[in-house]
């Protein structure tokens, strides 16, 4: 067992005119450790290439899951598809990266783009072997012992296709696709917002007219980081010690979301709050400082604005600017989550606040729990290991 964890992020951009991408990505896990992606690229683009990359990349998912070897689920997909009599191609090409208690990568590409591994932040060679599955379907396969900081990124074709005859004679060569990503990863984004920048800059290379659906996946090994939030004050105060304890004992990083919590946890350390004085343009409330946290911010109205963030990042990502620059408590958080965190940690109290029972506003306890049951869920979906606990 090891502290390694890998954080998986997609995106991808349609071709110009289509509402349906012919590139698909599907995402499995297999236990807390272990999880299989898949990126398939349909023929073409549009329905018929949708329609294609969805059954393949779900269907060699389910099987990796089940437990069936690699090889063997290579073998039957690779069986079934069709070659188009045209283009003497595969109706659906694929990429899949399995990885195994956080430690190794199994890598098998079926005609799409070689995978580029950044290791020690410079593209690093990924050793491989052909092989011949299915009586004639050639596939490369490559196995990886995974260490701390290592990337992996899949693309489908539409990436190294981004630019011909516009930006580049021959397009966006792998190796400067491999290039833009080691000198991005040195900043410490995380996998989805990596995957953001490359399609971006993909769509920038096209004119902002794709001429392919363009997908990047993004697989980013790292160390477990906890961040801790304290969100709420305890509906006993009896209980206040109890929790202060437990949630200060924690390895991690530390954040205190409400003013009455705020001011429980400075009396338990016997730290003075400082509040900033100047209010950030996005119109919530100042963020405040105290020793031995890292940060404290208003409550509802700022974790309410995490969520809309987390809901964008597991979209689109089209507002990882706005939060990854931003000087308040909404982005603050939003980084020390999204980037930072592998393992999040909800200190959550019941207590009613009398300031939130004003029928006029549309705050009460059940939005308290219910905004930290939302995020936890979306956390979830990014891959952190979340615990709630409540007092």
């Amino acid at each position: 067992m090891n502290d390694l964890c890998v954080e998986i992020g997609y995106n991808i951009i349609n071709h110009v005119g289509e509402e349906l991408c012919g590139d698909h990505v599907e995402s499995v896990g297999q236990g807390e450790d272990s999880s299989v992606l898949v990126l398939a690229d349909g023929l073409g683009s549009g329905v018929k290439a949708n329609i294609l990359s969805i059954l393949t990349s779900r269907i060699i998912s389910t099987m990796i899951a089940e437990g069936l070897p690699l090889e063997e689920c290579v073998k039957a997909i690779a069986a079934t598809l069709p070659i188009c009599s045209v283009r003497k191609v595969a109706y659906s090409t694929f990429t899949i990266i399995r990885l195994i208690n956080n430690e190794m990568a199994e890598i098998i590409c079926y005609d799409n783009p070689p995978v580029i591994l950044i290791r020690n932040g410079v593209p690093t060679d990924l050793p491989g072997r052909d092989m011949i599955v299915g009586g004639d379907k050639k596939v490369h396969k490559s196995e990886l012992r995974l260490q701390e900081g290592d990337i992996l990124v899949a693309v489908s074709d539409g990436c190294p296709h981004a630019g011909i005859g516009v930006a580049y004679n021959f397009g966006w060569q792998l190796k400067d696709i491999a290039d833009f990503i080691a000198t991005a990863s040195v900043a410490g984004y995380n996998a989805k917002t990596l995957s953001t920048m490359l399609v971006e800059e993909c769509d920038r290379l096209y004119g902002g007219k794709p001429g392919d659906d363009a997908t990047a996946c993004v697989v980013r090994v790292r160390r477990r980081a906890p961040v801790n939030i304290l969100f709420g004050p305890p509906r006993n105060r009896d209980d206040d010690a109890r929790m202060m304890t437990l949630f200060f004992s924690k390895g991690g990083k530390r954040i205190i979301c409400g003013g009455t919590t705020a001011s429980i946890a400075s009396q338990y350390l016997g730290s003075p709050i400082t509040t900033e004085l100047h209010y950030q343009s996005s119109g919530l409330p100042p963020i405040a400082h105290m020793e031995g946290v890292d940060l404290v911010t208003e409550g509802i109205i700022t974790i309410s604005r995490v969520i809309e963030y987390a809901k964008d990042v597991l979209d689109q990502n089209e507002r990882h600017e706005e939060w990854g620059y931003g000087h308040d408590g909404a982005c603050l958080i939003s980084r020390m989550l999204f980037e930072e965190a592998t393992d999040v940690n909800f200190f959550v109290g019941r207590a009613v606040n009398p300031a939130h029972q004003d029928p006029n506003l549309p705050i009460s306890f059940n939005i308290k729990m219910k905004l930290v049951e939302e995020l936890s869920e979306l956390l979830r979906k990014m891959g952190k290991r979340i615990k709630v606990m409540y007092f």
